[in-house]
């Protein structure tokens, strides 16, 4: 059995490298929430056609990640990563310089492509170049580091949109994915000396059909996809689109107070991000208390802020709703650490990518769900925005229903290699020679 690899300085100076990859996909990403007004008049949309640029990169993100994680799996991580970076730098310079709203749909579609090839390729690198402990604190510091990406974007690019206008500040963002692309390039590995995945057998469609059956035979990939789809959704949704909408229009919020509130939402989700990677680390066992007690703390300040018996909810409560929908991000990662362990390194890619595309999925569900009730009930939010609960309670029966199996195989699976690590000769039983 192949020893942990050793972690060290070179592993963390080969991860930032990826992780810088992944800061400016989410910075290209999220690009387009601050100029949402900007591309209605550059394109000439209404809110409708507007709302499309978000579904079409949710629908290209979650449909690439199987493929992807099968490509990371066949091709290692350095090649992943380069074609993402050259693409959704190409999507955003091409976003940048559409003179039309069809040639802008497939500039984003394109970055969407790019976008989804780096967190899945980022996972892998802290699977390849940290100890197996190191793992859930890795996940969630590329997390993370996603969630300053996005801080970017409003904090930076919003100003310079403002100020220069619109290919100044978009095509100049592109070069972003250039200073990224040189070290990549240069300095990547996909894996420290000696600690490389076995081979991957190959064989056409035979090694994708293979991977993909059985990443999905195992249930702590199922259980991994049915976290990552009950936690993430909550908090992408309102970020994504329809949180302004809600703060605005049904709790009478002024833009700049709605966006802070947005903001907190970020910033509460860095500071969880830390709190349940170390937790994690450091107990395992407390990755289902976590992921379902996120679930359940977001239900219960969801329907307490759209059950509350006046108008409006209170400022406190909206602060208080934001901060929690800021466990939703750390919490969804936890759908990795169940994956992880349940699949050996050559099915690493492709078991992420199916867990990743779980919350993805609920996402666009959601997104379009609460449009159509909001339409349906002439914008009644309360309504719309219960369409939430639904999707928790089908989350939390596949999880109920799946942790006795993918706990019991894990234990299986790890146990032998824990008695043989607490058999290994400790420095008492095998002593250096001095001087060494």
């Amino acid at each position: 059995m192949t020893a942990d690899p050793p972690g060290g300085r070179k592993a963390v100076a080969v991860w930032c490298i990826g992780v810088a990859v992944y800061f400016v996909a989410v910075i290209f990403r999220t690009s387009l929430g601050v100029a949402g007004l900007e591309a209605a008049d550059r394109f000439h949309v209404n809110a409708s056609a507007l709302s499309t640029f978000s579904l079409l990169q949710l629908l290209v993100y979650a449909g690439m990640q199987v493929p992807v994680g099968l490509m990371v799996d066949r091709l290692g991580t350095k090649k992943v990563l380069t074609l993402g970076a050259v693409l959704f730098t190409a999507g955003q310079l091409g976003f940048a310089l559409s003179p039309s709203y069809g040639t802008a749909l497939a500039a984003r579609a394109l970055l969407g492509c790019g976008d989804a090839m780096t967190f899945i390729s980022v996972l892998r690198l802290g699977t390849r170049w940290f100890p197996a402990r190191r793992a859930p604190l890795m996940a969630q510091l590329a997390g993370l580091v996603g969630m300053a990406g996005n801080l970017v974007s409003t904090l930076v690019l919003a100003p310079v949109l403002h100020g220069l206008g619109w290919v100044p500040a978009f095509a100049g963002s592109a070069a972003a994915g250039l200073v990224v692309l040189v070290p990549l390039v240069l300095f990547l590995r996909d894996h420290p000396d000696g600690h490389g995945p076995a081979p991957v057998t190959r064989g056409g469609g035979g090694f994708v059909r293979r991977q993909i059956r059985e990443s999905w035979r195992e249930p702590g990939t199922r259980l991994g996809l049915w976290v990552h789809f009950t936690t993430q959704f909550p908090a992408m949704v309102f970020l994504l689109l329809w949180g302004m909408p809600f703060l605005v229009e049904a709790q009478g919020l002024s833009r700049t107070t709605a966006g802070a509130l947005l903001t907190l939402v970020v910033a509460a989700n860095m500071v969880f991000g830390l709190v349940y990677g170390q937790l994690i680390g450091r107990r395992p066992a407390a990755r289902l208390p976590l992921a379902l007690g996120t679930v359940g703390i977001t239900a219960l300040l969801w329907g307490s802020v759209l059950a509350y018996p006046g108008p409006r909810a209170p400022m406190w409560l909206l602060v208080t709703l934001c901060v929690v929908l800021g466990t939703c991000g750390p919490a969804s990662m936890i759908g990795f650490d169940f994956a992880r362990p349940a699949n050996p390194a050559e099915r690493q890619g492709t078991a992420s990518g199916i867990t990743n595309m779980g919350g993805f999925l609920a996402s666009m569900t959601t997104l379009l769900a609460v449009g159509v009730l909001l339409d349906a009930t002439g914008d009644d939010y309360r309504i719309a925005f219960s369409s939430v609960f639904v999707l928790e309670a089908l989350g939390v029966t596949r999880i109920l229903r799946l942790r006795g199996p993918a706990l019991s195989r894990e234990h299986d699976r790890t146990a032998p290699a824990a008695t043989a690590a607490a058999q290994q000769p400790g420095p008492a039983d095998n002593p250096s020679p001095a001087g060494v």
